[in-house]
């Protein structure tokens, strides 16, 4: 049976019952809800007061449009090998082994620009459970391989495939690409990335339908 929120918001909290501080990891392909999910979560869990939950995204972790053209991977923008995923692993284990030495900066990610932004997303020594979600969690060959030890649970967030397209090719037009080029892009990109992702979907902990995950 699919979990409700209230069962997710419940596995979150137990998670940061343990002492010192937690991460929870949100895997999922492009289009499937993972930053939904992840922002959502954090919104319920703080509620009014002090915050104590964080939210990282993979996201900030792309490489620069300058270093892809550099490596003639500009075309393939979110394929594994165009992030730099042993500096998000360096974080995550920061992040794990030091909550109390202050605030960690985490890169950003501005959609509009599509490009990363350094020191913009900030985690106090408060937080007890940090959110991270991405991709490529799960994924287990390269410097990718570093990333899953350093959480303590990965959730797969999974969309039927039809909506989920629909919402992919949607998010790009929002963000300035018309509708022949969002398709493009899509199947040519987003969708090889996709595949990839889907593969280790066996590896998640929970598998969280995201029509249903949501509160109502």
């Amino acid at each position: 049976m699919a979990p409700t929120f209230a069962d997710l918001l419940d596995r979150a909290r137990a998670l940061a019952d343990g002492g010192g501080r937690a991460v929870l990891g949100i895997a999922g392909s492009p289009g499937a809800g993972k930053t939904t999910l992840a922002e959502t979560l954090v919104r319920e869990l703080n509620g009014p007061g002090d915050p104590w939950v964080a939210h990282v995204p993979m996201d900030g972790f792309h490489l620069a449009d300058a270093e892809l053209e550099r490596l003639g991977r500009r075309d393939r923008k979110g394929a594994p090998d165009t992030f730099d995923a042993a500096g998000y692993a360096a974080l995550l284990r920061r992040l794990r082994e030091e909550p109390g030495e202050g605030t960690v900066y985490a890169p950003g990610f501005e959609r509009v620009l599509e490009q990363p932004i350094a020191g913009a997303v900030p985690v106090e020594p408060t937080a007890r459970l940090v959110v991270t979600e991405g991709n490529y969690l799960l994924l287990g060959t390269g410097a990718w391989a570093l990333v899953r030890p350093q959480l303590d649970e990965v959730w797969f967030c999974e969309l039927e495939e039809r909506e989920r397209l629909r919402r992919l090719i949607a998010r790009h037009e929002r963000f300035g690409k018309t509708h022949e080029e969002a398709v493009a892009w899509v199947m040519r990109s987003d969708q090889r990335n996709a595949e990839l992702v889907a593969a280790t979907r066996d590896r998640a902990d929970l598998v969280v339908p995201a029509a249903t995950a949501l509160p109502s």
